[in-house]
């Protein structure tokens, strides 16, 4: 089985050589390119004022992330969750930069480009000269994102999930699972699922129930029914 993870960040800017900091990072595990369940999210204390044009972006307070953990405290869960399965990100120099340069000053390693799969070149690639960002592709592909009313790191790598299967080939790259997991997935949509079972019904239908419908048709204009 292949193992993957989906990874994003939320910062208080655009360069971590500026003094800016993470904020938010999000992960999500796939197998053989689907979700396994497996999560790790957490928001962070990036010691500094996060400006409002960032809050605007995904609205995470200075306020509100003063109580939260260093990214110091996150690292050793942060490197054992990941561990050196391949990353998906979309857009992944921008990420990438601010996570080694968090690491670099922690005094660890950084993490190596030649380990992440970007989305984003394989949007543009595949759809030249369009719109190639996650809202963008959501709706190219009709992948819900109406809770995106602002940029989160676990919302953002639940939809990057389904936009990655899209870019490789479609819901059915996924038929080549293996039956475990494939029966896994099952069992977890059928549990969401309350199936009510029907009662076996006699035919022909009744004649009470041929006059409705023949009451529903005269309802139709130039019905197709008839």
């Amino acid at each position: 089985m292949s193992r993957e993870i989906v990874l994003d960040t939320e910062t208080t800017g655009l360069e971590p050589a500026e003094g800016h900091r993470m904020v938010e990072i999000g992960c999500l595990e796939l197998v053989n390119h689907l979700p396994t369940g497996k999560v790790f999210q957490t928001y962070l204390n990036p010691l500094r004022d996060v400006p409002p044009e960032a809050v605007r972006v995904h609205g995470l307070t200075t306020e509100f992330l003063k109580d939260h953990p260093l990214f110091t405290e996150k690292i050793d869960a942060f490197l054992e969750f990941i561990g050196d399965d391949t990353l998906v990100i979309h857009n992944a120099e921008f990420d990438m930069k601010f996570i080694n340069a968090e690491l670099k000053t922690a005094g660890f390693k950084p993490l190596m480009m030649d380990r992440v799969i970007d989305t984003l070149p394989i949007a543009r690639q595949k759809f030249p000269g369009q719109p190639a960002n996650l809202d963008a592709l959501c709706r190219r592909f009709k992948i819900d994102n109406s809770e995106r009313s602002i940029h989160g790191a676990l919302l953002d790598v639940e939809l990057l999930s389904e936009v990655y299967l899209e870019l490789i080939g479609g819901r059915q790259h996924g038929l080549g699972l293996g039956s475990e997991l494939a029966t896994q997935q099952s069992q977890k949509l059928n549990a969401r699922i309350k199936r009510q079972k029907r009662p076996v019904r006699a035919f022909p239908p009744k004649t009470e129930e041929l006059e409705a419908h023949k009451a529903l048709l005269d309802e139709i204009k130039n019905s197709l029914w008839r």
